[in-house]
């Protein structure tokens, strides 16, 4: 293993290797909790790989660690469906999405944003639908944030546009309208924090 560091293509095979005598190892059930180390080395690997070959793109090192995260954590919620969606899926998730967040920020092309948008409002429904806080939260955070950048520039052209009193004159009436509205507003908080916290 030690001779190989230098030359990635290589370490990735050596990694493999290690991953397979380790999966092998844990085919005993006295050393199932060497399977860990094995998926461990077949990651360690495919990075190692990607790595070589000069891939950018950090969805092709996050994915294949979602995958199989959120199918453990289905896995989980059917054997104990009282478990939480954030100990079921919410690290599997969040592996993907908010690394892809910060490509699609840095991104000058229109794909990333546009299928990681639509990626995250299917976890959005997803969570709403099943009742899940984790993708509902996750989900719908991606989503505001993917959709604010990519309407900033817009809404600088507008705000732009307009003339200069116009800004703190709008500021000033959606906080007059707040101060109006402020108890009705702490009612309507209260019971978005209630119904967030009856999710699982």
């Amino acid at each position: 293993l030690a001779l190989a560091v230098t030359d990635p293509p290589m370490l990735a095979v050596v990694l493999s290797l290690c991953g397979v005598l380790t999966a092998g190892t844990a085919l005993r059930l006295e050393r199932r909790a060497a399977g860990y180390a094995a998926a461990a080395l077949f990651l360690l690997a495919t990075w190692v790989r990607l790595t070589a070959w000069d891939v950018t793109t950090p969805e092709a090192y996050t994915l294949p660690v979602t995958g199989p995260a959120l199918i453990v954590g289905l896995l989980r919620r059917r054997r104990d469906p009282a478990a939480s969606s954030w100990t079921a899926y919410g690290a599997g998730l969040a592996v993907t999405l908010v690394p892809s967040l910060l490509a699609a920020w840095d991104d000058r092309h229109w794909l990333r944003p546009l299928l990681l948008g639509v990626a995250a409002l299917a976890v959005t429904l997803a969570g709403a639908r099943y009742r899940l806080q984790a993708p509902l939260v996750l989900g719908g955070g991606v989503l505001a944030l993917a959709t604010l950048h990519e309407l900033a520039p817009y809404l600088v052209q507008v705000v732009g546009a307009l003339p200069r009193w116009a800004p703190p004159a709008l500021a000033g009436l959606v906080l007059l309208a707040l101060g109006a509205g402020y108890e009705q507003r702490l009612r309507d908080a209260r019971r978005l924090r209630e119904a967030l916290g009856r999710l699982r």
